[in-house]
C-alpha cells in the first residue's frame, strides 16, 4: 500500500516543510509541521509519489529527477495528470481512464509513465530550482 503524505511550499519564505496534518478554514489553509504549531497561509501542497530514487530519497510531485538509465542523464519533471494522451489511428485523443503521477521529459515535453525509479535521482524541484527547467530548455 502506498504511503500518502504531503509537503507544502511556503511561497512567502521560499522553503518546503513536511506536513503532519492540514485543512482549510474557508479562506486559508492551515497545517501543522513536525516542529509543532499551526500555520495559516496559502501554500502549494505536493504529494509523495510513493517512490524513492536510487539514493532512497522520496520523490514528490514537482521534483526534477535525472534519469540515469543507459547513461541518458535526461531531466524529468514529476507531475500528476488526470488525462493521458492516447494515440488513435486518426490522431491523438484524451482519456481520463488512468490518472496518476507521470514523468515529463523536460527537453522534449513528452510525458511518460514507465520509468524505473531505481534509475532516477532527485536533483531539485520546480519551486526551489526553476533554473533547472530554464537550463534544460536553453540546451536544446
Amino acid at each position: 500500500m502506498r504511503e500518502i503524505k504531503f509537503r507544502a511550499w511556503d511561497k512567502k519564505h521560499n522553503h518546503f516543510f513536511k506536513v503532519k496534518e492540514f485543512g482549510n478554514d474557508g479562506s486559508n489553509y492551515w497545517a501543522s509541521s513536525k516542529r509543532g504549531g499551526y500555520r495559516h497561509w496559502n501554500p502549494i501542497f505536493v504529494q509523495y509519489t510513493g517512490l524513492k530514487d536510487k539514493n532512497g530519497r522520496e520523490i514528490y510531485e514537482g521534483d526534477i529527477v535525472r534519469n540515469h538509465r543507459n547513461n541518458s542523464n535526461e531531466l524529468l519533471e514529476v507531475l500528476w495528470q488526470e488525462e493521458v494522451a492516447q494515440r488513435a489511428s486518426d490522431g491523438i485523443y484524451w482519456t481520463k481512464e488512468v490518472p496518476g503521477f507521470r514523468f515529463k521529459r523536460i527537453k522534449r515535453g513528452l510525458t511518460t509513465v514507465f520509468v524505473a525509479h531505481v534509475d532516477l535521482e532527485v536533483i531539485g524541484n520546480i519551486y526551489e530550482d526553476p533554473e533547472l527547467l530554464e537550463t534544460s530548455h536553453a540546451s536544446e
